[in-house]
């Protein structure tokens, strides 16, 4: 295998544990407030209104709207009629910007940081990555957000922007990600591929994705085994 000279990474998920973070924070919310609720499935009902609403943006039915608005939408489809205060909302919006990442991650991110150029490559907008990586010691070389190009993953513009804006080639590029098809996507565009596998990522017991035998070109168990791969 080429060695790429830089490293994008996706955030949700491969580098942060969004659910662990989102019910403990919706549990909080709901002792304060005496909201009785399954906030396990609240939380993944809420990232998987995610997709939807991006794809809203897709067929033009919203405009460009930042993941941000685009969480604080389906927050407010969910809470369904509960009276919060907005500035609340907008608090318990912010929720995923202090998301924190597994125990692997900021370790394995500085030995990685040693021999390439790291960035996120995240449809989360610039904001929330910035200040997810202040609250989290992330310790980025720069931060791209899909913002940046107007559209999101896995539309073809985000990899290969990401690419330019790094001033390599796709194939000098790698996508680290524990998404399959993410992965996929950033594949088809040119780009060479990290496959991180992240067994809880959506709760303990959750069979993972199917991935085929050599699809991608490392599959490591965590960060750490991946700085070992790609020898950093």
């Amino acid at each position: 295998m080429v060695v790429p000279r830089a490293l994008a990474f996706d955030v949700f998920g491969t580098v942060v544990d969004w659910r662990s973070n989102i019910i403990a924070e919706l549990q909080s919310f709901g002792t304060h407030h005496g909201l009785q609720r399954d906030w396990a499935s609240f939380a993944d009902a809420w990232r998987a209104g995610y997709a939807p609403a991006m794809d809203r943006v897709r067929r033009g039915e919203l405009p460009w709207t930042r993941i941000d608005d685009l969480h604080r939408e389906i927050l407010i489809d969910l809470l369904d009629g509960v009276r919060v205060d907005e500035a609340e909302i907008d608090d318990l919006n912010r929720a995923w910007h202090r998301l924190t990442p597994w125990p692997d991650s900021v370790p394995g991110l500085h030995r990685l940081k040693q021999r390439f150029v790291i960035t996120t490559l995240s449809n989360g907008n610039l904001s929330l990555l910035t200040n997810m990586a202040k609250n989290a010691g992330l310790p980025w070389d720069c931060i791209i957000s899909a913002e940046l190009f107007g559209h999101y993953k896995p539309d073809p513009e985000a990899y290969l922007g990401c690419a330019q804006l790094l001033d390599v080639a796709p194939d000098e590029l790698m996508l680290v990600a524990t998404h399959p098809s993410d992965l996929r996507a950033a594949r088809a565009c040119g780009l060479r591929t990290g496959y991180v596998v992240r067994p809880l990522e959506h709760g303990p017991g959750r069979p993972l994705p199917e991935v085929a035998d050599g699809e991608f070109e490392v599959v490591a168990r965590d960060f750490i085994d991946l700085a070992r791969q790609l020898d950093a």
